[in-house]
């Protein structure tokens, strides 16, 4: 069960789905570059004499701007207007691709991938609040099922589109590639979004100002919690896991600060009054779970399939294909059930996705060798459109009774989360995955082990969704003035 709002006729947009092409475009294109450069690193440490500290940096130096930026670029765009905040982000994104391919050097390249991720967070937080802005109702749920197809095609397609360019211009300069294939989609989405995007702002955001103190505590806040998972296997002592209590303490700063700013009648960087939205603050904790499992998968699988058995850069990401295909057909079914099943159609999901990953560690393990990947493709098929029909339902019912004027900042804080839970859960799978390699060897177990590690936070997320639908039944929550009628 989920809202469906109108809108008279004369306020709708008749240019919104170009509009939309166009925000997908730029979403996938800074969402794929998160991932693509994995299978480069090789070509990067060879073409550019770049050591391990350096490459663990392009990856995850990358996912720490990206998280950092979420939030107060969403913001910005509430407050200046979410076309020109877009259009700012690609135009950045753009710019430090020619500079990544161009880097002389392995510092360079860390510094422009540093300023990179930024724009890339610039871009996605424009993404959901434009979407929030242009449609309503069921529209606004096919919009999101259409977001998440991007989301889980571009975190799947990266592997392969990665292993091609590599093949195709070679070890030594093939890295290069991986970021130049940006420019000319960057140029040509830049163009169609001066044309098609709208100029209105959202009034009264473009009047207040940003909350400055909030961005420093926030931003100081997900850097100390983000640091030592994306550098977990890098930073080999104890003493980076000191940094979670600072960030607990910099969040509960955060807290009290954007309180005070609500207590003094100022604009908050994050409206806390968003958290008291169940459908916001569930799907904010769904979203942090889930993808702390989901991301975590290809992670390991990758390196078991190259590292383990022997497979190539292209034939370990084309090994991801099934996942993407399932992710992009699951997204698009969600988009048009979710009006009708809400969060019943999320548990469906979650549960596809653990009965799809648990049919992938019996079949790695009854189809050994170089079969193990066709062997897998049809529970990861399975798999990939269960998370289809996970994430763009969960995206829509988040976000379906949040303001239009909050919706950057709202998806900034969604979009974060995701990048958490993906941290969290690399580091947490990995290190199971890891530590079997290291005492027995065994690459199978090994995935088999990080897989069910995967799986296991995954059948949280399922609880969580349950959990919410009882307490939906019992206690449905009340409709707030002016809110869009409810559907069955």
């Amino acid at each position: 069960m989920t809202t469906v709002e109108t809108r008279p006729a004369a306020a709708v947009d008749p240019r919104r789905w170009k509009a939309l092409a166009v925000c997908l475009t730029g979403g996938f294109m800074t969402l794929l570059d998160s991932s693509i450069v994995n299978v480069a690193l090789p070509s990067m440490e060879r073409g550019l004499g770049a050591d391990a500290a350096d490459v663990s940096w392009v990856v995850s130096g990358y996912a720490l701007t990206f998280g950092l930026a979420l939030v107060p670029a969403g913001r910005f765009g509430d407050m200046r207007g979410r076309r020109t905040a877009f259009l700012l982000g690609l135009a950045l994104f753009t710019l430090s691709s020619a500079a990544c391919g161009l880097a002389p050097g392995a510092g360079w390249l860390v510094l422009y991938r540093l300023v990179q991720g930024a724009a890339s967070g610039l871009v996605a937080s424009q993404t959901t609040g434009l979407i929030q802005q242009l449609f309503q109702g069921a529209e606004r749920a096919r919009a999101f099922g259409m977001l998440g197809s991007v989301v889980g095609i571009s975190t799947a397609l990266g592997p392969p589109a990665g292993g091609l360019l590599i093949q195709a211009f070679g070890v030594e300069d093939g890295w290069r590639w991986v970021f130049y294939v940006n420019l000319p989609i960057g140029v040509a989405a830049f163009c169609a979004a001066l044309r098609l995007l709208p100029r209105t702002p959202v009034s009264p955001g473009g009047r207040e100002s940003m909350d400055l103190p909030g961005v420093l505590l926030l931003g100081a806040a997900v850097l100390a919690l983000m640091l030592p998972l994306v550098q977990e296997q890098q930073w080999t002592g104890r003493e980076k896991w000191a940094l979670m209590p600072l960030a607990a303490l910099l969040l509960v700063a955060f807290w009290a600060w954007e309180r005070h700013q609500g207590r003094r009648g100022r604009a908050p960087l994050v409206d806390l009054a968003l958290f008291s939205l169940r459908s916001f603050s569930l799907g904010v904790l769904l979203n942090l779970v889930y993808f702390a499992g989901f991301t975590a998968v290809f992670f390991v699988y990758t390196l078991f399939l190259q590292n383990g058995l022997g497979y190539g850069a292209l034939a370990a990401g084309l090994s991801s294909l099934p996942f993407a295909v399932g992710s992009a057909v699951g997204a698009a079914m969600g988009g048009r059930l979710v009006v009708r099943h809400g969060r019943r159609l999320v548990i469906v999901g979650l549960a596809a996705v653990a009965v799809g990953l648990l049919a992938v560690v019996v079949a790695v393990r009854a189809v050994p060798g170089q079969g193990a990947a066709l062997a897998a493709a049809l529970p990861l098929l399975v798999a990939g459109v269960g998370s289809g029909v996970s994430i763009s339902p969960n995206t829509t019912l988040t976000l379906t009774r949040v303001p239009v004027r909050r919706a950057g900042a709202a998806g900034g804080v969604m979009v974060t989360a995701q990048r958490i839970g993906s941290a969290a859960g690399i580091a947490v799978v990995g290190a199971v995955y890891f530590a079997h390699l290291a005492n027995h060897g065994s690459p199978t177990t090994a995935l088999q082990l990080g897989l069910l590690t995967a799986i296991g936070i995954i059948l949280i997320a399922l609880c969580l969704a349950v959990a919410d639908l009882r307490e939906r039944r019992l206690h449905p929550e009340p409709e707030q003035p002016g809110a869009p009628v409810r559907q069955g």
